[in-house]
């Protein structure tokens, strides 16, 4: 047996538990029709696959309807959920891992105009900022009715098959019960600490009786709100030992903050840029307070963090949630010893940004991952040997190098940079998105175990590629700032590239004209405000940096507020002059009836890239396809054999921004799903 902690077996309680590691419940909202279908299910049981000990779902399944669903949540209230969980837990058990679900009822955290516009509810009339809210204050056959429904949902999850039910507290209806700043009601369940924890304890004495004792319970809570009138740590050690003296429940999931803001929300779960574990310290405390069984997971990362948490006797089991939306066999690896090719996380919080915003979560740099059903984690071995000749050392080129490499055939790649990364190499100049370097770090590591061969420093020209008599040419060329975007004056304006370059040099009053909202608009920002400059970024959207999303917004606008930056939307720079040593902005607006003009010394366009595509053109006659994708054989998962011209020596390829200007995910998904079927 190993001597690795981490591979050391847990007993909770009957349950015996192979490893240490542990998927903590989130929902990547993949259900359909609120049931955890084949999709779902395909997601969650890779991660047994990999050798996680308990991989829990669906962070926060409806247990009311009154609790409607704010990102596709499974809905626990359904008596049709049952034949679905029993399809994943069987899954699940025969990859020998564990499976738990999450229950709640959201209280103030949803809105009433979702599922069935019922009033919010909550033990207060206090909206809550995230969601806009303003509940209905809780009655006695309100609290009645959820404890009940808490009640039938986990008979339900244990009627599925399911080992056992954690309840998500912190910042749901429980710990607004809890938390005196939420709980307003007299009576048995407001006031004292001992009426606030009533409803908890009711609803776990109300689950216990349906589902006996040989069923594990737990809680997700916060032990410290980190709020001035809230649940504070000394009271939060108090609620800790009343859990565990309740006799009610197994085990104890701490966190530590609130997550009614944005901002909140990301000191919980931090994002790249902010320190890794930072309330691991905090959960120890807990665990050596109570002795009882503690489950920690916020921003673990890597093997190295997860194994001192579990060395140092800080927690039982550790999660490593986002890290297995990146890498779902990271325990597989530990065991084979390959903790170096473990992708790794780098926190750049897609998956989360993306659910927040009504979207599917998806990995920033695993393109497989919540696609399981039609894109692989391990890619096959191809038929035939091929020589494939790509063009860009960007995250499209290195994927694409990376899966084909790894299905077996000869794969040369030629880069005009001498470094590989494209853009994400300029991005992770800044210090907050330094850890996206990594993206490329592992896809070169990679590629070298394929025997990949780059040519770096090498400006590819037609003939360069068609001398290497290619089987496949993919061009992920990328692309370059598109600043010819106004009426005129665009050669007195500067990209954000060259900002966050260091090409150019920063101005003192600067105007930022950002109408592709991504992150390279606030990178410059910052770059030109903690450079001295004052700094206005305008935008003709309704919102300032839609691409950045909520939760990576938070720590821009920590820095961009601290240095006194102003945000401007609704506007659209239309023109720019030049008067002496000024630059003047002509500003409009899309709303009409506008003609404004301010001086600045320096003008920046943040309006995205334009494909370099020259060479794709130049090859394009070529080629036996014309260039042409078949979109059929693409989306269905095979070979592209579309003949345009039979005279043509090589089938050739655009991905990524290349092909126009997307992001990051885009390019990666780009390169996977075309190389995997060469």
């Amino acid at each position: 047996m190993s001597n690795d902690p981490l591979l050391q077996p847990y007993q909770l309680k009957h349950l015996t538990l192979r490893n240490r590691i542990i998927v903590t419940s989130h929902e990547p909202a993949y259900p359909e029709d609120g049931m955890p279908k084949e999709r779902y299910r395909a997601y969650t049981v890779e991660r047994a696959k990999g050798g996680v000990a308990l991989t829990m779902t669906a962070g926060s399944a409806a247990v009311s309807r009154d609790s409607p669903p704010v990102f596709n949540n499974l809905l626990a209230y359904k008596d049709e959920i049952v034949p679905w969980i029993r399809e994943m837990t069987d899954a699940v058990h025969e990859e020998g891992a564990a499976i738990m679900i999450q229950l709640t009822h959201l209280g103030r955290r949803t809105r009433w105009d979702k599922g069935d516009w019922l009033p919010v509810v909550a033990p207060s009339h206090h909206r809550e900022a995230s969601h806009r809210s303003f509940p209905k204050k809780m009655e006695d056959w309100d609290i009645e009715r959820i404890i009940k429904d808490f009640a039938d949902a986990a008979e339900r999850m244990k009627a599925g098959g399911m080992d056992g039910v954690e309840l998500e507290a912190y910042g749901h209806l429980i710990d607004q019960f809890t938390s005196p700043l939420t709980n307003e009601l007299g009576g048995p369940y407001g006031g004292s600490l001992d009426n606030r924890l009533r409803f908890c304890f009711d609803v776990f004495k109300g689950i216990r009786q349906r589902v006996g004792n040989d069923f594990i319970l737990g809680v997700r809570y916060t032990a410290d709100e980190c709020l001035p009138g809230g649940t504070g740590k000394a009271e939060g050690l108090e609620i800790s030992r009343r859990l565990k003296e309740s006799g009610l429940i197994d085990y104890l999931n701490v966190i530590r903050g609130h997550i009614d803001t944005d901002a909140g929300l990301t000191d919980v779960i931090p994002i790249q840029g902010m320190a890794n574990s930072p309330h691991l310290d905090f959960a120890g405390e807990i665990r050596a307070a109570t002795n009882f069984p503690t489950f920690h997971a916020a921003k673990i990362p890597d093997v190295a963090t997860a194994r001192h948490a579990i060395a140092s006797g800080k927690v039982d089991m550790i999660g490593m949630t986002r890290a297995h939306m990146t890498d779902p066999h990271i325990v597989r690896k530990i065991i084979e010893k390959r903790e170096d090719d473990i992708r790794p996380c780098v926190g750049a919080n897609y998956c989360l940004d993306r659910i927040y915003q009504g979207g599917a979560a998806f990995c920033i740099h695993n393109a497989a991952t919540g696609r399981e059903l039609t894109m692989p984690h391990i890619v096959a071995k191809a038929d035939a040997k091929k020589k494939v000749v790509i063009v860009g050392a960007g995250p499209a080129g290195l994927e694409a190098a990376r899966v084909a490499g790894e299905r077996g055939h000869q794969v040369v790649v030629f880069e005009a940079a001498n470094n590989p990364g494209g853009q994400i190499r300029l991005t992770a100049q800044s210090e907050r998105r330094k850890e996206m370097i990594s993206i490329i770090d592992w896809r070169m590591s990679q590629c070298e175990k394929y025997d990949v061969t780059f040519h770096f420093n090498t400006w590819a020209e037609a003939d360069t590629i068609e001398s290497e008599n290619p089987d496949v040419v993919i061009i992920a060329t990328g692309g370059l700032p598109h600043t010819e975007v106004l009426a005129s004056g665009n050669e007195l304006v500067v990209s954000s590239w060259d900002i966050i370059s260091g090409d150019v040099k920063p101005g003192t009053n600067v105007l930022i004209f950002d109408d592709a909202g991504d992150h390279a608009g606030l990178q410059a920002a910052e770059f030109l405000a903690k450079a001295g400059a004052k700094v206005e970024i305008m935008t003709p959207d309704r919102s300032f940096a839609p691409e950045v999303m909520a939760m990576n917004l938070v720590p821009y606008m920590r820095s961009l507020q601290k240095h006194d930056v102003t945000f401007t939307v609704t506007y659209r720079l239309e023109a720019v002059e030049k008067s002496g040593n000024q630059l003047v902005a002509h500003v409009g607006s899309d709303y009409g009836g506008i003609a404004r003009q301010h001086s600045f010394d320096q003008i920046v366009v943040n309006h995205g890239t334009i494909p370099l595509d020259e060479l794709y053109f130049e090859l394009k006659p070529g080629s036996s396809n014309l260039g042409e994708m078949s979109h059929d054989q693409l989306l269905s998962g095979e070979p592209q054999s579309v003949i345009r011209n039979p005279d043509g020596k090589f089938q050739l390829f655009r991905i990524g921004d290349a092909v126009a200007a997307r992001n990051t995910h885009a390019a990666v998904y780009d390169g996977l799903r075309i190389a995997k079927d060469i």
